[in-house]
């Protein structure tokens, strides 16, 4: 069984309106059977911080295309992607390349 993580949550470029505002989220996972990757993440922030139109934020499994994520100031492109096993103290980071006009 996988134990409860703490993780640093971000969004940013305006990805966090839809967060009631708020950029930074301390969160601590549960533990789980399976290990914690970023797939179960969407999930939970799904479940537990979205607060406003998930459609502008999460498509299928993944977030929407426009949406850059950053694992420890890394692009997730080369960590696995939704597959990257989370570890303890990770910082991801949301930024929403999507702006109106």
């Amino acid at each position: 069984m996988a134990a409860p993580l703490s993780v640093e949550v971000e969004f940013g470029g305006g990805a966090e309106l839809l967060f009631d505002g708020v950029k930074k989220h301390q969160v601590t996972l549960p533990g789980q059977e399976e290990p914690w990757d970023i797939r179960s993440l969407l999930v939970w922030i799904k479940k537990n911080l979205l607060k406003e139109r998930p459609e502008l934020f999460i498509q299928g499994d993944s977030v929407r295309p426009g949406i850059l994520v950053l694992v420890n100031d890394a692009d997730w492109e080369l960590l696995g992607e939704l597959d990257y096993q989370l570890q303890d103290q990770d910082s991801v980071l949301f930024i929403s390349t999507l702006h109106g006009g």
